[in-house]
């Protein structure tokens, strides 16, 4: 847990655990919480890890923000490596 880039992102991540428009971040925070051996840091890290790779597919694809795609990456949650 200690890749600059993603850890970069835990600031956008707080900011999505309490917005309106993201309610899925919380629900998804509190259901890998949830997990006896996730704690709360190394599920903000893995939720960090799904918007670093839609952002780099934006950037790779030259396309907006897919929050759709974003969503699905969260639920495959905690299946994604880390």
């Amino acid at each position: 847990m200690d890749d600059p880039e993603i850890l970069a992102l835990l600031p956008a991540i707080e900011e999505q655990l309490t917005s309106p428009e993201t309610p899925f971040v919380a629900s998804t925070l509190t259901n890998l919480s949830s997990e006896d051996d996730i704690e709360e840091e190394e599920a903000k890290y893995m939720i960090a890890f799904c918007l670093a790779d839609e952002i780099e597919k934006m950037d790779r694809e030259e396309r907006p923000f897919d929050l759709e795609r974003y969503k699905l990456l969260l639920t495959l949650l905690p299946a994604l490596p880390q």
